[in-house]
């Protein structure tokens, strides 16, 4: 079977590699343009197109899929079957419906839950217990295709949104094989989407992190689980941005206004909502540092009387 993979980001990787292995036959690879990155803003390569080039696979990489761009390369391999993972744009119709065995997409949620461009920071924000990957067909709409396989895992208490995507890409990997077999096989189900059941999870931007001290302990917890490593979550100190890296609960019994600060055992106590409180033990200053709180303590002092914003 001639596949097409189609990704961008490391999340695909796995998937990719798998394939490959498997010596499933990946007759080329798109991915996004290469984009700047970091202070220098140098071109860089998506891990997919490196993870490809290093294994002999034809990278393409369209600036748009918009007015049949994709047209000529699909014409030319020729794949029965598209592969699609975190590839970061909607695929058009003339896509779709082009391979005689559809589009698949590998999912990170249990679907219909969470569909959108970020189920696994969400569902760690949302402080949800499990989650899982989804193999669907792809459709027009936005993740609402048919279902294929699913696996689950359970979200450890203090398990990180990056801890939880390195996991679900090697799960979706597993689960990919699992597919794409059952499609050559003929033995591949069709499970349609219960729409009632259905949620969004939309992009997460800088802001997303912005803490709000008012909420209880635990939601400002899965927040800082969840956006991290990107965006990181943060408040003000001032006028200064104060990132939260790690953290765990303070407690309850908690007073003073929601905001407010101690300095207690070398660990930041901060009141929340509902007189609960978290104990911030790994922060960063903006342009600082990151670095344990009771290390920044060996050079500098805290201001307990600024409430954090």
């Amino acid at each position: 079977m001639r596949i097409l993979f189609m990704g961008t980001p490391d999340f695909a990787v796995p998937c990719l590699k798998i394939l490959i292995e498997n010596g499933h036959g990946v007759c080329g690879a798109v991915t996004q343009p290469d984009r700047p990155k970091g202070r220098g803003h140098k071109l860089m390569a998506p891990p997919v197109k490196v993870c490809a080039e290093s294994n002999g696979i034809p990278v393409f990489q369209p600036q748009s899929l918009k007015n049949d761009e994709l047209l000529p390369v699909l014409e030319e391999l020729k794949p029965e079957l598209i592969i699609v993972v975190a590839y970061g744009k909607i695929l058009p119709e003339y896509i779709l419906n082009f391979p005689k065995y559809g589009c698949v997409n590998v999912h990170a949620s249990l679907l219909p839950k969470y569909r959108g461009a970020a189920p696994i920071q969400w569902s760690v924000i949302n402080g949800d217990k499990t989650t899982g990957v989804t193999t669907m067909y792809m459709e027009k709409g936005l993740d609402t295709g048919d279902m294929i396989f699913k696996s689950s895992t359970e979200i450890g208490d203090r398990e990180t949104y990056g801890e939880l995507h390195d996991r679900l890409s090697e799960m979706g990997a597993e689960l990919l094989i699992k597919t794409v077999s059952a499609i050559s096989g003929g033995t591949a189900p069709r499970e349609k989407q219960n729409d009632d059941e259905s949620c969004y999870a939309p992009m997460i931007s800088k802001e997303t992190g912005h803490i709000d001290w008012s909420r209880p302990s635990d939601e400002v917890l899965n927040l800082i689980r969840g956006t991290n490593p990107w965006p990181m979550s943060y408040t003000m100190y001032g006028d200064e941005v104060l990132k939260i890296i790690t953290a765990e609960d303070g407690g309850g019994g908690a007073s003073g206004d929601c905001g407010s600060i101690s300095v207690r055992n070398k660990k930041l106590f901060i009141t929340c909502g509902g007189g609960t409180s978290i104990a911030a033990d790994e922060i960063q200053f903006k342009g600082g540092k990151r670095m344990r709180f009771a290390d920044y303590l060996n050079g500098h002092t805290i201001d307990e009387s600024i409430i954090l914003k």
